[in-house]
């Protein structure tokens, strides 16, 4: 995806602005840990979504492509994991490694598009040329038009490191009007399918589709359109003139087999599989779940270094419940787990328990805007460990309110985050 402010991953912009809620008399703000921890989280999503050519330029989708096998076989439905990628740097590009130009590049996506339409403002990056021997992505773009309208086309094709993944269906939470499918390959290869919209927080507005390929030997494809041009160059809302059907066929495509064999080679090691999260990820979201009161329906979970986000349904409408678990907060937070002197006792709550525990406990709105509330329930253990439990009436902070209030009552959320379950 390209990076731009819609992007600018609401999921890292969340937990920083969860970290510095404090400063808006709602939650503390982040201590290092946090900001390192956050500051990877949107690394991770920004170098996996989007590749910026230069100023002023349009941004590339990231893609990952896999080797030389790119099938033309049919799809099957396969489970959209909603994980949030990893930052990848690339090795080096063998010498023996063919090259490709960028000239190249703008010439197989011209190929590759439909021919009832017309191509302008082709242009690429390549392997070739001094100083782009280690190049860890190799990009193209266009402007595309036919008797449907106008679409701006921009691809990207990277290699994959190991521990890396490819983007797949973005969280809920973090993209709440996306519509993803996956779909297993017969050759092991899965591709994603996605319809969105430029700007994240409304369902309005200049449309995005895009499909990307991520195929068993670690190397991805990453191809998206704009429709009525490019990137925020309408605001009609008008489809983009290429089906995603379309985009799937042409990110498979064995046009593409040179920019692959071009690419860095695969670095050792075992890359993670989409979908499959660390033993830490996996401790946060497990004990948030066995908190949550019995009965509901949970999907849509995320889960990433200490952070977890689920959305949760008692049948009465969804609902967004996150925890995040740090240690070391100690001098971070000192001085500012208490309530603001003007906060009303209805809105902020803080006390110090006998061991030494401080919680502070608030409602507020939504710093998205529009009229969703969020609850919160923030605790600090005397050795520095904090568990910040919060929850919002709709599904994604920057969604429709789904219903009048969250589902959790304040004191719920205060026993959840003291729960000593969160650190065995």
């Amino acid at each position: 995806m390209p990076l731009d402010d819609h992007d600018h991953d609401d999921a890292f912009a969340r937990r920083l602005s969860a970290a510095l809620e404090n400063a808006a008399h709602a939650c503390p703000p982040p201590s290092t840990d946090l900001v390192g921890r956050a500051t990877e989280r949107g690394r991770r999503m920004r170098r996996a979504r989007a590749f910026q050519v230069g100023a002023g330029c349009t941004a590339l989708t990231l893609v990952a492509l896999g080797g030389t096998l790119l099938g033309t076989g049919g799809a099957g439905d396969a489970t959209a994991p909603r994980d949030v990628p990893p930052a990848a740097s690339g090795p080096a590009r063998p010498a023996t490694a063919p090259v490709i130009s960028g000239e190249e590049m703008a010439a197989i996506l011209k190929s590759l598009m439909p021919k009832d339409g017309t191509v302008s403002d082709a242009s690429g990056t390549g392997s070739a040329g001094a100083g782009d021997k280690n190049r860890t992505a190799l990009t193209a773009k266009l402007t595309y038009t036919d008797t449907h309208g106008t679409t701006g086309v921009d691809i990207a094709v990277r290699r994959l490191e190991p521990g890396d993944r490819p983007g797949g269906c973005l969280p809920v939470e973090v993209r709440p009007y996306d519509t993803c499918e996956a779909h297993t390959l017969p050759d092991g290869s899965t591709l994603y399918t996605t319809k969105s919209y430029t700007h994240p927080n409304a369902d309005t507005g200049q449309r995005r589709w895009y499909a990307e390929l991520a195929t068993a030997d670690d190397a991805v494809l990453f191809l998206q359109e704009f429709g009525g041009g490019g990137e925020k160059a309408s605001g009609s809302g008008a489809a983009p003139a290429l089906s995603v059907e379309q985009l799937g066929e042409i990110v498979r495509s064995p046009a593409w087999r040179k920019a692959v064999a071009a690419l860095p080679a695969p670095a050792s090691g075992t890359p993670t599989a989409p979908g499959r999260r660390g033993a830490d990820d996996q401790r946060p979201a497990a004990v948030l779940m066995s908190l949550l009161p019995p009965g509901g329906r949970i999907t849509d979970r995320n889960a990433d270094a200490g952070l977890v986000q689920l959305v949760y349904d008692d049948g009465h409408g969804k609902s967004m419940i996150e925890a995040d678990v740090q240690t070391g907060m100690t001098d971070a937070l000192s001085g500012l787990m208490d309530c603001p002197p003007d906060s009303g006792s209805s809105h902020c709550r803080s006390e110090t328990l006998p061991d030494g525990t401080r919680v502070k406990v608030t409602q507020a709105p939504s710093e998205k805007g529009g009229s969703a509330v969020v609850r919160a329930a923030d605790t600090l253990r005397p050795d520095g460990r904090r568990v910040l439990v919060r929850e919002i009436n709709s599904y994604a902070e920057s969604g429709p309110v789904t219903r009048p209030e969250p589902p959790l009552s304040p004191d719920r959320l205060r026993t959840m985050a003291l729960d000593p379950k969160w650190f065995g």
